[in-house]
Protein backbone atom coordinates (compact mmCIF):
# COMPACT_ATOMS: atom_id res chain seq x y z
CA UNK A 1 0.00 0.00 0.00
CA UNK A 2 2.50 2.76 0.77
CA UNK A 3 4.39 1.48 -2.50
CA UNK A 4 1.32 2.08 -4.44
CA UNK A 5 0.46 5.66 -2.65
CA UNK A 6 3.87 6.72 -3.23
CA UNK A 7 3.59 5.76 -7.25
CA UNK A 8 0.25 7.73 -6.91
CA UNK A 9 1.97 11.06 -5.63
CA UNK A 10 4.80 10.80 -8.23
CA UNK A 11 1.67 10.53 -10.87
CA UNK A 12 0.12 13.09 -9.66
CA UNK A 13 3.16 15.68 -9.09
CA UNK A 14 4.28 14.47 -13.00
CA UNK A 15 0.85 15.78 -14.31
CA UNK A 16 1.17 18.64 -12.34
CA UNK A 17 3.90 19.35 -14.04
CA UNK A 18 2.95 19.12 -17.43
CA UNK A 19 0.42 20.61 -17.34
CA UNK A 20 2.28 24.05 -15.66
CA UNK A 21 4.63 23.45 -18.10
CA UNK A 22 1.91 23.78 -21.17
CA UNK A 23 -0.27 26.08 -19.25
CA UNK A 24 3.13 28.71 -19.40
CA UNK A 25 3.32 27.79 -22.48
CA UNK A 26 0.38 28.82 -23.49
CA UNK A 27 0.42 31.80 -21.91
CA UNK A 28 3.90 32.86 -23.23
CA UNK A 29 2.40 31.84 -26.88
CA UNK A 30 -0.53 34.24 -26.26
CA UNK A 31 1.77 37.01 -25.15
CA UNK A 32 4.02 36.32 -28.13
CA UNK A 33 1.10 36.85 -30.65
CA UNK A 34 0.11 39.77 -28.97
CA UNK A 35 3.38 41.67 -29.82
CA UNK A 36 3.81 39.85 -33.45
CA UNK A 37 0.13 41.25 -34.48
CA UNK A 38 -1.28 37.38 -34.78
CA UNK A 39 -4.82 38.38 -32.82
CA UNK A 40 -4.06 36.43 -29.89
CA UNK A 41 -5.35 39.21 -27.71
CA UNK A 42 -8.22 42.00 -28.45
CA UNK A 43 -6.62 44.69 -30.50
CA UNK A 44 -7.37 46.83 -27.32
CA UNK A 45 -4.94 44.89 -25.27
CA UNK A 46 -2.60 44.21 -28.19
CA UNK A 47 0.95 46.25 -27.57
CA UNK A 48 1.68 49.43 -29.59
CA UNK A 49 4.54 48.13 -32.03
CA UNK A 50 6.23 51.16 -31.07
CA UNK A 51 6.56 50.33 -28.07
CA UNK A 52 8.21 46.99 -28.64
CA UNK A 53 9.95 47.29 -31.47
CA UNK A 54 13.69 46.15 -31.72
CA UNK A 55 16.26 48.71 -33.21
CA UNK A 56 16.11 48.50 -37.45
CA UNK A 57 19.98 48.39 -37.80
CA UNK A 58 22.95 46.77 -35.99
CA UNK A 59 24.34 49.33 -32.74
CA UNK A 60 27.48 51.11 -33.47
CA UNK A 61 30.63 49.68 -31.85
CA UNK A 62 32.09 51.78 -28.52
CA UNK A 63 34.58 53.34 -28.52
CA UNK A 64 38.32 52.40 -29.28
CA UNK A 65 36.71 50.06 -32.13
CA UNK A 66 38.92 49.34 -34.73
CA UNK A 67 36.00 50.55 -37.60
CA UNK A 68 37.39 53.86 -39.21
CA UNK A 69 35.58 56.97 -38.29
CA UNK A 70 34.58 59.25 -41.12
CA UNK A 71 33.33 61.91 -39.31
CA UNK A 72 34.14 63.55 -35.57
CA UNK A 73 32.61 66.73 -34.13
CA UNK A 74 34.19 69.80 -35.43
CA UNK A 75 32.52 71.17 -32.17
CA UNK A 76 35.30 70.20 -28.88
CA UNK A 77 33.82 67.97 -26.36
CA UNK A 78 33.79 68.44 -22.84
CA UNK A 79 36.58 65.85 -21.04
CA UNK A 80 33.99 64.20 -19.06
CA UNK A 81 31.78 63.43 -22.14
CA UNK A 82 32.27 60.85 -24.54
CA UNK A 83 30.92 61.21 -28.35
CA UNK A 84 27.86 59.69 -29.43
CA UNK A 85 28.45 57.02 -32.13
CA UNK A 86 25.89 55.71 -35.15
CA UNK A 87 26.26 54.56 -38.86
CA UNK A 88 27.24 57.27 -41.97
CA UNK A 89 25.55 55.77 -44.51
CA UNK A 90 24.91 56.68 -48.56
CA UNK A 91 21.91 57.19 -50.68
CA UNK A 92 23.58 55.53 -53.40
CA UNK A 93 22.82 52.13 -52.95
CA UNK A 94 20.72 49.94 -50.71
CA UNK A 95 23.61 48.32 -48.96
CA UNK A 96 25.74 51.14 -48.52
CA UNK A 97 23.37 51.97 -44.86
CA UNK A 98 27.16 51.20 -42.87
CA UNK A 99 29.77 53.05 -44.59
CA UNK A 100 31.41 53.76 -41.67
CA UNK A 101 31.15 55.43 -38.17
CA UNK A 102 30.20 58.92 -37.25
CA UNK A 103 30.77 60.96 -33.88
CA UNK A 104 28.18 63.22 -33.06
CA UNK A 105 28.23 65.80 -30.30
CA UNK A 106 26.51 64.52 -27.00
CA UNK A 107 25.20 67.53 -26.09
CA UNK A 108 23.47 67.60 -28.81
CA UNK A 109 22.11 64.27 -29.90
CA UNK A 110 22.36 62.59 -25.93
CA UNK A 111 19.62 65.35 -23.66
CA UNK A 112 17.89 63.75 -21.32
CA UNK A 113 14.15 63.08 -22.56
CA UNK A 114 11.62 66.42 -21.86
CA UNK A 115 8.43 65.25 -22.68
CA UNK A 116 7.15 68.51 -21.04
CA UNK A 117 9.27 70.91 -23.25
CA UNK A 118 8.31 68.94 -26.25
CA UNK A 119 4.55 69.36 -25.90
CA UNK A 120 5.23 73.09 -24.75
CA UNK A 121 7.06 73.73 -28.07
CA UNK A 122 4.53 71.70 -30.37
CA UNK A 123 1.50 73.32 -28.64
CA UNK A 124 3.78 77.12 -29.20
CA UNK A 125 4.45 75.96 -32.92
CA UNK A 126 0.82 74.94 -33.42
CA UNK A 127 -0.65 78.70 -32.03
CA UNK A 128 2.08 80.67 -33.63
CA UNK A 129 0.26 81.52 -36.65
CA UNK A 130 -3.24 80.88 -35.59
CA UNK A 131 -5.88 83.29 -36.09
CA UNK A 132 -9.54 82.90 -34.34
CA UNK A 133 -12.21 85.10 -37.13
CA UNK A 134 -14.80 84.22 -34.56
CA UNK A 135 -17.12 87.90 -34.29
CA UNK A 136 -20.66 88.11 -32.70
CA UNK A 137 -23.00 91.84 -32.52
CA UNK A 138 -22.59 93.79 -29.74
CA UNK A 139 -25.88 95.34 -28.57
CA UNK A 140 -24.54 98.21 -30.37
CA UNK A 141 -24.60 96.27 -33.46
CA UNK A 142 -28.16 94.56 -33.68
CA UNK A 143 -30.56 96.25 -35.69
CA UNK A 144 -33.80 97.41 -33.84
CA UNK A 145 -34.44 98.20 -30.26
CA UNK A 146 -34.66 101.96 -30.68
CA UNK A 147 -37.16 102.85 -28.73
CA UNK A 148 -37.88 101.95 -24.92
CA UNK A 149 -39.99 98.38 -25.06
CA UNK A 150 -42.81 99.96 -22.01
CA UNK A 151 -42.62 102.25 -19.57
CA UNK A 152 -40.64 102.16 -16.89
CA UNK A 153 -43.19 101.53 -14.11
CA UNK A 154 -46.85 100.44 -13.67
CA UNK A 155 -46.92 97.70 -16.18
CA UNK A 156 -45.65 94.98 -13.03
CA UNK A 157 -42.89 93.97 -15.76
CA UNK A 158 -39.14 94.11 -15.22
CA UNK A 159 -37.72 97.77 -16.24
CA UNK A 160 -35.81 97.18 -19.78
CA UNK A 161 -34.61 100.01 -21.78
CA UNK A 162 -34.13 98.34 -25.20
CA UNK A 163 -34.49 94.59 -27.04
CA UNK A 164 -31.30 94.96 -28.01
CA UNK A 165 -29.62 94.16 -24.83
CA UNK A 166 -28.52 90.99 -24.23
CA UNK A 167 -31.46 89.78 -21.53
CA UNK A 168 -33.43 89.25 -24.87
CA UNK A 169 -34.08 86.83 -27.47
CA UNK A 170 -32.10 88.27 -30.39
CA UNK A 171 -30.05 90.97 -28.49
CA UNK A 172 -26.69 91.82 -28.80
CA UNK A 173 -23.88 89.18 -27.04
CA UNK A 174 -22.34 90.22 -23.85
CA UNK A 175 -18.16 89.49 -23.47
CA UNK A 176 -18.60 87.84 -27.13
CA UNK A 177 -15.49 86.79 -29.69
CA UNK A 178 -14.71 90.15 -31.66
CA UNK A 179 -12.13 88.40 -34.13
CA UNK A 180 -9.77 88.03 -35.29
CA UNK A 181 -8.15 87.08 -32.35
CA UNK A 182 -4.24 86.04 -32.56
CA UNK A 183 -2.87 83.04 -30.71
CA UNK A 184 0.50 84.51 -30.87
CA UNK A 185 3.19 84.10 -28.62
CA UNK A 186 6.86 83.99 -27.64
CA UNK A 187 9.02 81.17 -26.39
CA UNK A 188 12.26 81.77 -24.71
CA UNK A 189 14.96 80.83 -27.33
CA UNK A 190 16.33 78.43 -24.35
CA UNK A 191 12.99 76.54 -24.25
CA UNK A 192 13.16 76.17 -28.06
CA UNK A 193 16.73 75.23 -28.53
CA UNK A 194 16.33 72.54 -25.68
CA UNK A 195 13.07 71.45 -26.94
CA UNK A 196 15.86 70.82 -30.76
CA UNK A 197 17.96 69.21 -29.07
CA UNK A 198 15.49 66.37 -27.23
CA UNK A 199 13.52 65.56 -30.45
CA UNK A 200 16.94 64.74 -31.84
CA UNK A 201 18.26 63.03 -29.14
CA UNK A 202 15.06 61.27 -29.41
CA UNK A 203 15.45 60.21 -32.81
CA UNK A 204 18.88 59.02 -32.36
CA UNK A 205 17.74 56.74 -28.97
CA UNK A 206 15.11 55.20 -30.77
CA UNK A 207 16.97 54.22 -34.09
CA UNK A 208 15.12 56.68 -36.43
CA UNK A 209 18.20 59.49 -37.12
CA UNK A 210 19.85 58.61 -39.43
CA UNK A 211 23.26 60.17 -41.25
CA UNK A 212 24.20 59.92 -44.80
CA UNK A 213 27.41 61.68 -46.46
CA UNK A 214 25.53 63.53 -48.75
CA UNK A 215 21.85 63.81 -50.68
CA UNK A 216 23.30 61.98 -54.00
CA UNK A 217 21.44 59.35 -55.37
CA UNK A 218 21.79 57.21 -58.82
CA UNK A 219 18.66 58.13 -60.96
CA UNK A 220 15.59 60.49 -60.32
CA UNK A 221 13.36 57.30 -59.35
CA UNK A 222 10.71 57.58 -56.70
CA UNK A 223 10.66 54.22 -56.77
CA UNK A 224 13.47 53.73 -55.73
CA UNK A 225 13.39 55.85 -53.29
CA UNK A 226 11.01 54.19 -51.60
CA UNK A 227 12.41 51.11 -52.41
CA UNK A 228 15.57 52.34 -49.95
CA UNK A 229 13.41 53.36 -47.44
CA UNK A 230 11.56 50.12 -47.41
CA UNK A 231 14.98 48.02 -46.76
CA UNK A 232 16.12 50.13 -44.18
CA UNK A 233 13.18 50.09 -42.36
CA UNK A 234 12.98 53.73 -41.98
CA UNK A 235 9.05 53.40 -41.72
CA UNK A 236 6.12 55.56 -43.21
CA UNK A 237 7.24 58.87 -43.14
CA UNK A 238 10.86 60.43 -43.96
CA UNK A 239 12.41 63.60 -43.67
CA UNK A 240 15.70 64.22 -45.37
CA UNK A 241 17.60 67.27 -44.33
CA UNK A 242 20.23 69.11 -45.10
CA UNK A 243 22.26 72.62 -45.60
CA UNK A 244 22.01 73.51 -49.75
CA UNK A 245 19.14 75.28 -50.70
CA UNK A 246 19.71 74.15 -54.29
CA UNK A 247 19.28 70.26 -53.75
CA UNK A 248 20.24 68.10 -56.22
CA UNK A 249 17.88 67.25 -58.98
CA UNK A 250 17.77 63.70 -58.21
CA UNK A 251 16.55 63.67 -54.72
CA UNK A 252 14.24 66.88 -55.81
CA UNK A 253 12.41 65.03 -58.59
CA UNK A 254 12.20 61.72 -56.63
CA UNK A 255 10.51 63.64 -53.63
CA UNK A 256 8.03 66.00 -55.76
CA UNK A 257 5.38 63.13 -55.80
CA UNK A 258 5.79 61.69 -52.89
CA UNK A 259 3.89 62.71 -49.42
CA UNK A 260 5.82 60.61 -47.18
CA UNK A 261 9.19 61.68 -47.96
CA UNK A 262 10.16 65.33 -47.31
CA UNK A 263 12.97 67.69 -48.08
CA UNK A 264 13.48 70.70 -45.71
CA UNK A 265 16.82 73.24 -45.81
CA UNK A 266 18.38 72.55 -41.99
CA UNK A 267 17.72 76.33 -41.20
CA UNK A 268 13.56 75.21 -41.13
CA UNK A 269 14.50 72.18 -38.97
CA UNK A 270 11.53 72.36 -36.42
CA UNK A 271 10.17 70.30 -33.41
CA UNK A 272 7.02 69.31 -35.36
CA UNK A 273 8.22 68.32 -38.40
CA UNK A 274 10.36 65.99 -36.52
CA UNK A 275 7.57 64.55 -34.55
CA UNK A 276 5.64 64.22 -37.08
CA UNK A 277 8.20 62.00 -39.55
CA UNK A 278 9.05 58.55 -38.33
CA UNK A 279 12.23 58.90 -39.80
CA UNK A 280 14.80 61.72 -40.07
CA UNK A 281 17.45 61.50 -42.38
CA UNK A 282 20.03 64.36 -41.87
CA UNK A 283 23.31 64.85 -43.96
CA UNK A 284 27.17 65.64 -42.55
CA UNK A 285 26.77 69.43 -43.33
CA UNK A 286 23.42 69.29 -41.75
CA UNK A 287 24.86 67.84 -38.57
CA UNK A 288 27.45 70.17 -38.75
CA UNK A 289 25.38 73.22 -38.74
CA UNK A 290 23.30 71.81 -36.24
CA UNK A 291 26.05 70.98 -33.76
CA UNK A 292 27.48 75.04 -34.27
CA UNK A 293 23.73 76.58 -33.77
CA UNK A 294 22.59 74.61 -30.48
CA UNK A 295 25.61 74.53 -29.06
CA UNK A 296 26.51 78.39 -29.44
CA UNK A 297 23.19 78.94 -27.21
CA UNK A 298 24.44 77.27 -24.04
CA UNK A 299 27.16 80.46 -23.64
CA UNK A 300 25.04 83.18 -25.46
CA UNK A 301 25.26 86.20 -23.96
CA UNK A 302 22.07 88.68 -24.17
CA UNK A 303 22.76 91.38 -27.13
CA UNK A 304 22.89 95.02 -26.71
CA UNK A 305 20.71 95.59 -29.86
CA UNK A 306 18.28 92.79 -30.93
CA UNK A 307 18.70 90.90 -33.86
CA UNK A 308 17.49 91.92 -36.87
CA UNK A 309 18.20 89.13 -39.54
CA UNK A 310 18.24 86.31 -36.54
CA UNK A 311 19.22 83.23 -38.78
CA UNK A 312 22.60 85.48 -40.26
CA UNK A 313 23.43 87.60 -37.27
CA UNK A 314 24.04 84.26 -35.34
CA UNK A 315 27.89 83.34 -34.79
CA UNK A 316 28.81 80.10 -36.12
Amino acid sequence: QIAARILRVGVITSMLRIYAAVCCREIGKRFASSISGDHGLPKNLLIPSNLIELPHTKRPPPVGSELPVLRRSEVEIPAHLRPVRTWLGSLRGPEDDQLGLAELHPDVFAVPPRVDILHEVEVWQRNFKRISHAKVKSRAEVSGGGRKPWKQKGSGRARQGSIRSPLWRGGGIAHGPRGPTSYYYMLPMKVRVLALKVALSAKLAQDYLHVVDSLEMPAPDSQYLLDLARYRNWGDSVLIVDVKEDLPGNILKATADLKTVNVIPVIGLNVHSMLKHETLVLTLDAVNFLEKKLLWHDCRFSPLYSFKLPYSDFPL
